[in-house]
C-alpha cells in the first residue's frame, strides 16, 4: 500500500490527511494556527509556526495511523492563496510575520494603481482586479518598509513550505498560486515584466513557476518525513477542490460553503473575460495542458449562522439551524450583505437586510430565510458563470462546512434549478491536492481514473417548479435593490 500526504495549509488551521492509492481517507490532523492583527485592517501569520504546526500535524497524523513513512509515495500541498511571505533564501528565517490575503493595509496603493487607470491593464493581464486581497501590493509594500534586499525570496505559503520541505533547495510555486498574486500574466504564463517594474519589484525575488501536478523537489531534513519523498502537487486552496471534485470539463463547478462561499467553474483551455467582474484564475495546469476558471464568492455564508447564534441567540450552536429552519420562510427574505455586496452587484455599501417580517413571522421562517438567503447569493454567481461561459450547466458539486446541511442544499437545487451532488469526502480542498501529487507520480495514471475513484455521498434533485423559482428570484431581486 502506498500513501499520499496532503498538506492544506488554511486561514486558521493546518490540516494535514493521509489518503491512501484509492482515495479513502486514512488518518487527519488539524492544529489551529495563530492569528495576529498589530493594528487596524493588518492580519498576519507566523511563518515559522506555520510549518512547525505542519511537521507537528505530520508526525501526528503518522503515528496515529501507525504506517511507515517509507510507504508514503508523493507530498501535495495546497494552502491559502495570497498570503505573502518574505524570507532569506541562505539563512531560511523569514522577515518578520507573514501578511495574510485579508490584511488591507496596502488599500493606498491600491487606489493609487487605480487613479491611474490600471485596472483595465492588470485585469486583460492577470484576471483580476486591482485589490489588497492579491499578493502584488503586499510584495510593493515590505519592499517600502525596509525589508533587505539581499538573498530575499518572497512566496506565497505554498512556496514557504515547499522551500522548507526541501531543505531549502527549491523555491517554487505552481501556475494556480501564481495567478493569484497580481503578477502573473495567465496568458503567457509568465511573471509579468510590465507589472514588475511597475510596482518595482525584481524577478529574482520571485519563485520558479511549475505545473500544478509534477515534481517540485524531494523532502529533505523535514522530520518525521525521511529524505527523497517526492513532493508532486500544489495548488491554492480553492483549484484544489475543483480539482478534488474531478470538475475536469468545461462548465463543471463548484462551490465551497464557509464563512463565505467560494464558486469556481471549469471554462476549458482558454481564460473566459466576465462581464460581470468575477476573477479570470488558473484552475490548474498539467504536464503542458491549462485549466481555466472563473471564480466567484459571497462574502458572507456560514457567517449568518453564526451570527444567528451570537448576534440574535436565536439558536445555540451552528449546527442547530438545521432543526430550527422551519418549512418556509413565511415569505421574509434575508439578505446577508454585513459586508456588502460582491459579484455581480459589486456594492460595498450594502448592508444586511431582513425583508418580509409580520407579526406572524418566527424565528423558524428567520433561520429559514438566512439559509435561502446563502443559497440566492449563490444562485447570483452561478448565473453570471454560465452567461461568460455562454453555456447552460446542469450539476453544481459542493463541500465545505456548511454543504452538510440538507435544508440549504435542497434549496440551493431548487433555486439554481440544478442537481447539487455533496461528495463522501468533504475534505475536498486536501484531497484535490492529494490527487494532483498522485497524478505527478503516477499513482494516478490519468484524470479519468480518478473520476472512477471519486464518490459522492448524496444527490439533491430540484423539486421547485419553474414558475415558483421565477417568482422567487424576482422577489429576491427587488430586495437585494433595497440592501
Amino acid at each position: 500500500m502506498e500513501y499520499i500526504l496532503a498538506i492544506d495549509e488554511g486561514t486558521t488551521a493546518t490540516t494535514v490527511i493521509l489518503i491512501s492509492s484509492s482515495l479513502e481517507v486514512i488518518e487527519k490532523v488539524s492544529l489551529e494556527i495563530s492569528q495576529f492583527y498589530p493594528n487596524k485592517g493588518w492580519v498576519e501569520h507566523d511563518p515559522e509556526e506555520i510549518y512547525e504546526k505542519t511537521m507537528n500535524a505530520v508526525r501526528l497524523a503518522i503515528e496515529k495511523s501507525k504506517i511507515d513513512p517509507g510507504k508514503i509515495a508523493s507530498i501535495g500541498i495546497t494552502n491559502q492563496r495570497e498570503t505573502v511571505v518574505a524570507w532569506d533564501r541562505k539563512t531560511g528565517k523569514p522577515h518578520g510575520k507573514a501578511i495574510v490575503w485579508q490584511c488591507r493595509r496596502t488599500e493606498k496603493i491600491c487606489e493609487r494603481l487605480k487613479k491611474r487607470g490600471l485596472e483595465k491593464t492588470i485585469t486583460e493581464k492577470t484576471g483580476l482586479v486591482i485589490d489588497p486581497y492579491f499578493s502584488a501590493t503586499k510584495i510593493a509594500w515590505l519592499l517600502k518598509n525596509g525589508i533587505p534586499s539581499k538573498d530575499l525570496a518572497f512566496g506565497t505559503i505554498d512556496s514557504w513550505l515547499l522551500f522548507k520541505l526541501t531543505g531549502g533547495e527549491v523555491h517554487g510555486t505552481d501556475v494556480s498560486n501564481a495567478s493569484r498574486t497580481m503578477l502573473f500574466n495567465i496568458k503567457s504564463l509568465k511573471w509579468d515584466e510590465d507589472l514588475l517594474k511597475l510596482l518595482r519589484i525584481k524577478r529574482e525575488f520571485l519563485p520558479e513557476v511549475f505545473p500544478s501536478s509534477g515534481i517540485f523537489g524531494k523532502t529533505k531534513n523535514a522530520s518525521p518525513l525521511p529524505d527523497g519523498i517526492p513532493i508532486s502537487g500544489i495548488a491554492g486552496d480553492q483549484q484544489a477542490a475543483l480539482f478534488g471534485q474531478c470538475c475536469f470539463k468545461e462548465g463543471d463547478s463548484k462551490c465551497t460553503y464557509g464563512t463565505g462561499a467560494f464558486l469556481l467553474m471549469n471554462t476549458g483551455k482558454k481564460p473566459v473575460k466576465s462581464k460581470h467582474r468575477l476573477l479570470t484564475t488558473i484552475a490548474w495546469k498539467i504536464k503542458e495542458n491549462v485549466t481555466y476558471a472563473l471564480e466567484g464568492s459571497s462574502f458572507i455564508a456560514g457567517a449568518v449562522v453564526q451570527w444567528l447564534r451570537d448576534g440574535l441567540r436565536i439558536i445555540n450552536s451552528s449546527s442547530e439551524i438545521e432543526k430550527v429552519a422551519g418549512e418556509t420562510s413565511g415569505g421574509v427574505v434575508f439578505v446577508p450583505a454585513f459586508v456588502g455586496l460582491g459579484a455581480p452587484h459589486w456594492r460595498s455599501s450594502a448592508r444586511g437586510i431582513i425583508w418580509g417580517i409580520t407579526r406572524d413571522t418566527t424565528r423558524e421562517h428567520i433561520a429559514r430565510a438566512a439559509l435561502e438567503g446563502i443559497a440566492f447569493q449563490v444562485q447570483e454567481l452561478l448565473e453570471s458563470m454560465e452567461k461568460d461561459l455562454g453555456k447552460k450547466t446542469k450539476v453544481m458539486k459542493v463541500d465545505g462546512g456548511a454543504s452538510v446541511n440538507n435544508i440549504l442544499m435542497q434549496f440551493q437545487a431548487d433555486i439554481t434549478g440544478k442537481k447539487i451532488v455533496r461528495p463522501k469526502i468533504l475534505e475536498t480542498t486536501a484531497l484535490g491536492a492529494g490527487m494532483l501529487a498522485g497524478l505527478g507520480v503516477r499513482i494516478f495514471s490519468s484524470l479519468e481514473e480518478l473520476t472512477k475513484v471519486w464518490v459522492f455521498e448524496r444527490e439533491f434533485i430540484p423539486s421547485m417548479n419553474e414558475k415558483e423559482r421565477k417568482e422567487r428570484l424576482m422577489l429576491w431581486k427587488e430586495v437585494v435593490k433595497k440592501a
